[in-house]
């Protein structure tokens, strides 16, 4: 038995990118989706957010002089390319799968819609969740605590570039050590980068635990089915 039935696994659009820090590495795509399909296989029903910061980023867009709102409505278009990129790998390892987006773009993808997303994930297929929340000034981790909680998700699964949440760095200080779990008024409290405040605070107000771990092949599979490998943020 797996440790958890549903999951929303969250995933930054840069890491899609690997080494060219740009764009989709195709095998980086084709071995996220194996990890997938892997736990998919073994009956764990899988929601998805992929962020769109290898394409465009409305932060950065802003930065360099662009409104905001239409930097962001950029990058809510990024998280629609991931997902259908996303899709395509699924496809090629045999896996259903679902793209909603929060932006009405039928035939490129699905229109949210909470109950289908239900029905679709109930049923064994994978629901990439894109376009965010469809409003500017949100990010996709505020999209994926937000999908976590309407999709009824045991838990968030953040891959990251580190094997959990550290006191500091641990790249930047060797001294950083890891925490197993932490609450999320300590994670807010400690200014801990894990997800936007915004998005933490509305997984500590529906009690949504995040869980933390590394993107690495096996670990998905290992976080999901045993729930070890990471950090686990709760009440």
């Amino acid at each position: 038995m797996s440790k958890f039935k549903r999951i929303l696994l969250k995933l930054s659009g840069e890491a899609l990118a690997g080494e060219k820090g740009h764009g989709i590495d195709n095998q980086i795509l084709s071995d996220m989706a194996s990890e997938i399909a892997s736990i998919v296989k073994q009956g764990v029903q899988v929601a998805l957010v992929i962020g769109g910061g290898n394409l465009v980023r409305g932060i950065s867009a802003s930065a360099g002089g662009m409104n905001r709102a239409q930097g962001d409505a950029m990058g809510m278009l990024g998280t629609v390319m991931n997902g259908l990129a996303m899709q395509d790998a699924l496809d090629k390892q045999g896996i259903d799968s679902v793209v909603m987006s929060a932006i009405r773009m039928e035939p490129v993808c699905e229109f949210f819609v909470r109950r289908k997303a239900l029905k679709l994930l109930s049923a064994g297929s994978v629901v990439i969740f894109s376009a965010g929340t469809g409003n500017p000034f949100f990010t996709t981790d505020s999209c994926a605590a937000l999908r976590a909680i309407e999709s009824e998700c045991d838990v968030i699964m953040k891959a990251t570039k580190v094997d959990g949440i550290y006191t500091a760095d641990p790249v930047k200080d060797p001294t950083a050590t890891r925490f197993d779990d932490i609450s999320y008024k300590e994670v807010i409290s400690r200014g801990l980068k894990v997800m936007d405040t915004a998005a933490v605070a509305l997984c500590m107000e529906n009690n949504m635990p995040i869980f933390v771990f590394k993107m690495e092949k096996g670990n998905l599979t290992r976080a999901a089915i045993n729930g070890d490998l990471g950090t686990l943020v709760h009440c």
